[in-house]
């Protein structure tokens, strides 16, 4: 259990920030730069939770502990050294991964196939779906970056891989099932 007696501490008052194995890096380290970007996809689903009920309030609450879970893997390199470590690593699993790809196929028979791209909207909690979607793409993005960089555990890549296309998913089931889906109309306002 995490505690914390105080919030500020000042050690990173000269930009840099301590990684999870005790070394510090520049504040806009690659690195740093994707686990916050997983914190900033956390933070859309909570708003994505106000409009939430059901099955779908219980996927994104799973989502959102994923994503914690996700952070703190980004959050400390060296995984070759997991092993030695005095407190292992938490790190994603493939069981994450394979759970998502369960629910997107699951909703993926509840939706009409798509004949036209969509835009990001529809109800509340669609449109905010669509912004966690596009949120996880740029943390996937930032992961692959540092990926060709240093050394990233790939079943965190892939769960942000498939994060995006279950919020894709869940943003057509929020859609009435993608009965409301707002269809692009190419060239509609030339």
């Amino acid at each position: 259990m995490v505690v914390l007696n105080k919030i500020y501490t000042k050690t990173g008052d000269a930009g840099e920030t301590a990684l999870g194995n005790g070394s510090r890096v520049a504040k806009h380290a690659v690195r740093v730069t994707a686990y916050g970007t997983v914190d900033e996809t956390n933070a859309t689903v909570g708003m994505a939770r106000l409009h939430a009920t059901g099955e779908m309030d219980a996927q994104l609450t799973m989502i959102q502990n994923d994503l914690f879970d996700l952070g703190a893997d980004l959050c400390r390199p060296d995984m070759e050294n997991d092993a030695e470590a005095e407190y292992p690593p938490l790190r994603m699993a493939d069981t994450q991964v394979a759970r998502l790809e369960s629910e997107i196929d699951a909703m993926t028979k509840m939706v009409e196939p798509l004949r036209s791209f969509i835009l990001p909207g529809g109800s509340a909690l669609a449109a905010h779906l669509h912004i966690c979607r596009t949120v996880s793409r740029r943390a996937e993005r930032l992961s692959v970056e540092l990926a060709t960089m240093e050394s990233v555990n790939p079943a965190a890549v892939k769960y942000l891989n498939r994060l995006s296309d279950w919020f894709f998913q869940a943003a057509r089931i929020a859609n009435d099932n993608g009965k409301n889906d707002v269809l692009w109309v190419p060239g509609a306002n030339r």
